[in-house]
């Protein structure tokens, strides 16, 4: 078993200044927090793997496809693997946990 705190998880994710921090990868899934600041664009492209988001703080708006969510706290989303996506107009710092299955890049590109 192994457990985490999110608030320790943010900390860490702030201090290596980075968008993407993975903190879990086990066979079957992969786990981390993604973290865009206000105005900024999503650079991801598709991925080869199914995707779950789930907003913990901010926000914006998200495309899947040809289909448009507004998000914020609490929203959870799936996206099935290859399927075009991203946050877009983004009016607080967004951050969400994102969970891959099975583990992110696992797939190929």
């Amino acid at each position: 078993m192994q457990t985490f705190e999110i608030g320790k998880l943010l900390a860490e994710r702030d201090n290596k200044e980075r968008a993407w921090m993975e903190f879990l990868r086990a066979s079957s899934l992969s786990v981390g927090l993604y973290h865009l600041k206000a105005g900024q664009s999503d650079p991801q492209t598709p991925h080869r793997e199914d995707e779950v988001y789930y907003v913990l703080s901010g926000k914006g708006y998200f495309r899947a496809g040809q289909e448009h969510q507004t998000v914020g706290p609490g929203t959870l989303i799936f996206v099935e693997r290859s399927v075009e996506h991203r946050f877009y107009d983004i009016a607080e710092d967004l951050t969400v946990l994102v969970f891959f299955a099975p583990p992110e890049g696992s797939l190929g590109k």
